[in-house]
């Protein structure tokens, strides 16, 4: 062979070699870099709501960071399984994101028929808060602890009754649980939402429920509800003396709620990474933690594959609680 011929040999096979490697480099450059396209944080919750509040705290921050626009689209609808769905069916770009809380394990429990597991069919980015439920009862009750309530349902079973926004919503699940640790019958009220049940519950026509600490507190403060124990394993900082229900001799109800992030399926690792790094950083900042503490959320991110097994292992519990409890979305 030539030393010309041997020459252009050599030149095309460097020029293969390069636009190899920068296709190569162009594919993995796909994986981490996100298009200018806004991104959409949906939450299948109305405004107002905490995991509203985390999408509304997070949003303006991650549009900063990434340099593109981040709205809020509250798609509301069938326990949070409308707005989930359009994750699920979502690119996996990164531009799509679910901000949801436990009630997306509770519901792959309690809709069966969903044409998509809200378990299995999205890709966990990061755990953003937690947030602690209070038992609150109306002062017409008499109630002042635990203690009585319970002796009111042991002496008149069925006669105490016990609201929630919902079928499936934390706040009932949450009194479920109490009644099985228990094996104390109260009877359930379930509302279209948490807005009537509260205005029932602050007029006297039901005696008691699970609240979000957030939205309990202001009446606790005035007098209007009566805080009877909060379900976690410790008490909060807004309301030290009040006792967890597991001092409160109810054995471990733990019903605190996780908050976290979702991308659709099949999200590159890379990319899942680069958001989970992001939301990290923001949760660490003061403002954000002032943010969340003062509505009674803590904040807190993972890693992933941490994000994963505590849904795993959630759903796994509460699958347990509807199978026992025989407890129907229909």
């Amino acid at each position: 062979m030539t030393h010309w011929a041997l020459n252009i040999t050599v030149c095309r096979w460097l020029s293969a070699m390069l636009l190899a490697v920068a296709s190569g480099a162009g594919v993995q450059a796909q994986t981490v870099v996100l298009s200018q396209a806004p991104i959409r944080l949906i939450v299948p919750f109305s405004p107002g709501t905490g995991i509203d509040l985390v999408a509304r705290t997070l949003g303006p921050r991650l549009a900063e960071r990434l340099g593109r626009p981040v709205m809020v689209d509250n798609r509301t609808g069938a326990s949070g399984n409308i707005g989930t769905e359009a994750v699920v069916r979502a690119a996996p770009n990164g531009s799509t994101l679910l901000v949801t809380v436990s009630t997306l394990v509770m519901n792959a429990s309690l809709y069966p028929q969903l044409t998509f597991d809200p378990v299995k069919d999205l890709t966990p980015v990061s755990l953003t808060s937690w947030g602690q439920l209070l038992l609150v009862a109306s002062p017409k009750t008499g109630f002042k602890s635990t203690a009585d309530l319970m002796t009111a349902v042991r002496n008149a079973p069925g006669r105490i009754n016990y609201g929630s926004p919902g079928v499936g919503t934390p706040h009932h699940l949450a009194m479920e649980l109490f009644k099985s640790t228990t094996g104390l019958f109260i009877t359930h009220i379930p509302y279209r939402g948490n807005g009537p049940a509260l205005t029932d519950l602050l007029g006297g026509q039901i005696d008691t429920m699970f609240l979000p600490i957030h939205v309990a507190l202001p009446y606790v403060k005035s007098g209007r509800l009566i805080a009877l124990g909060i379900g976690s394993d410790k008490r909060h900082p807004l309301l030290p003396e009040l006792p967890t229900l597991a001092e409160a001799k109810v054995n471990n109800v733990n019903v605190d709620m996780w908050f976290g992030i979702f991308a659709p399926p099949a999200t590159s690792p890379d990319l899942v990474a680069m958001l989970n790094r992001e939301i990290r950083d923001i949760l660490l900042s003061d403002d954000v933690k002032k943010a969340f503490q003062t509505q009674g959320m803590d904040p807190l991110s993972s890693s992933p594959a941490e994000f994963q097994r505590l849904v795993e292992k959630d759903a796994q519990r509460w699958a347990q609680l509807i199978k026992a409890q025989k407890i129907s979305a229909d």
